[in-house]
């Protein structure tokens, strides 16, 4: 597994967190920044993490902003992207069995590291489900497609 990571300033701690939970569990990732905690704009990263992910470079992406909310409303414009703001382990899980997410958004100045990382580990762990959930998931992509 591939995983593509970013953050804006607010973000930049917890994602160096989740960076070395990833070496530690050998899983090769690639962090499009930001690389400091010097203030820059949320949606650059967004977009660098969101581009990679739809051409295949990367399976899954990881962002990480101070509320999650600019980054999730910013990855979701992209089509194909289907991201999730996420506070805890439970929604990390349904997350992927139900919705077949493939971004993950976590909250910088909300969520603490260790928390962090344990709802990263368990979104990552977790496979997608499909059965009755494609039928729903086709409707998003039905409605994503009316709105070119």
């Amino acid at each position: 597994m591939r995983i593509a990571l970013g953050s804006d300033h607010a973000g930049f701690e917890l994602k160096e967190e989740l960076k070395r939970t990833l070496s530690e569990k050998k899983i090769d990732y690639k962090d499009f920044g930001a690389y400091n905690e010097e203030s820059c704009d949320y949606p650059d990263y967004t977009e660098k993490v969101c581009s990679a992910v739809l051409a295949g470079q990367f399976d899954r992406g990881v962002l990480v902003c101070g509320t999650g909310i600019g980054m999730d409303i910013t990855a979701n414009k992209f089509k194909g992207i289907y991201a999730a703001l996420v506070h805890d382990t439970f929604t990390a899980e349904m997350t992927r069995k139900h919705n077949n997410s493939n971004v993950l958004v976590l909250a910088g100045r909300i969520t603490g590291k260790t928390l962090g990382v344990e709802i990263m580990k368990k979104w990552l762990e977790t496979e997608y489900e499909g059965g009755r959930h494609e039928k729903r998931l086709e409707k998003i992509r039905k409605i994503e497609n009316k709105n070119l």
